[in-house]
């Protein structure tokens, strides 16, 4: 294993030159640590890497490993484990090295195999959407890590994510899968709400949906995170049972995606169950709402 010569200075390794194995990569180098590989297989992040971590040479994963006293793992989720266990049969972790993988969904268990041959394990996952592009790092500024590690290692799992510019908050492992579960929702959903709502607007002819849409889920997106479920409006917060009834009726329209139908409907039964549950509307108007939405 290299080292740098340079106090606190890691020697880095990227295993994963995705959107966002290629940006920390980047950050961390901002910090003076030195990226001494980097393993990239399609042509795309080949040249993401070359763009984010120019002069950093590709290389084979072994090679990154013998290499590294920090391995970046930036893999799918769903790859993660089989990489972890296929490194450690192959005797390619190295006691001392510090491993730290991204995946929102696992804590350090998944990293048991490397950690039984003496390497540390580190869970640092980013809650941002990354594009993979330098704009990331300024972006960093703002975002927030979920982390996770034994509390021996822990301070450097936060000391890093300060190194890149963001906030570590701790996660315990147990609740890792709620915690991704979580962002999924917040993140992955918004995008599938907006575009269905693009869908809707753009199918009666509104050329530039994105422009309607733009101030609207901008000025709800920030009012919710200000102030919570207070900031709920709509007639099913006003118990607008009419209103919604016309709803239902005008996307059971044939040119209406069903995706979009079921998820206005159900999104509309969650909203209403939550408003009760706050106050924001009565028994009466609730049981109104739930039957103008077919429950």
């Amino acid at each position: 294993m290299i080292t740098t010569g340079k106090p606190g200075r890691l020697g880095v390794g990227v295993i994963g030159a995705g959107k966002v194995g290629a940006v920390l990569g980047a950050a961390l180098r901002a910090a003076e640590h030195q990226i001494v590989g980097v393993h990239a297989v399609s042509e795309t992040s080949r040249e993401r890497a070359e763009m984010l971590l120019p002069g950093v040479p590709v290389l084979p994963i072994p090679e990154i490993l013998r290499r590294a006293e920090l391995v970046i793992l930036a893999v799918p989720d769903d790859a993660l484990a089989e990489l972890v266990s296929g490194l450690a049969k192959a005797g390619h972790w190295q006691a001392g090295q510090l491993v730290l993988h991204t995946a929102g969904r696992y804590g350090t268990e998944v990293l048991a195999p490397a950690s039984a041959a003496g390497a540390i394990g580190l869970a640092v996952h980013p809650a941002m959407t990354f594009t993979g592009m330098s704009m990331d790092l300024e972006r960093l500024g703002d975002c927030v890590f979920g982390v996770s590690a034994s509390n021996m290692v822990l301070p450097i799992a936060q000391a890093l994510v300060v190194e890149m510019g963001g906030e570590p908050v701790v996660i315990a492992e147990a609740d890792r899968v709620k915690y991704h579960a979580a962002l999924s929702h917040a993140s992955n959903h918004l995008v599938t709400v907006a575009g269905q709502s693009a869908g809707i607007l753009a199918g009666i002819g509104v050329e530039h949906p994105e422009r309607m849409l733009s101030a609207l889920m901008r000025a709800s997106l920030e009012n919710a995170l200000a102030s919570g479920e207070g900031a709920l409006t709509g007639p099913v917060a006003r118990g607008d049972i009419q209103t919604i009834e016309s709803h239902r009726a005008a996307l059971a329209d044939e040119a209406i995606d069903e995706d979009t139908r079921e998820a206005y409907l159900a999104m509309s039964r969650a909203t209403a169950l939550r408003a009760h549950a706050r106050g924001l509307i009565n028994e009466h108007t609730l049981a109104g709402i739930l039957a103008a939405l077919g429950h």
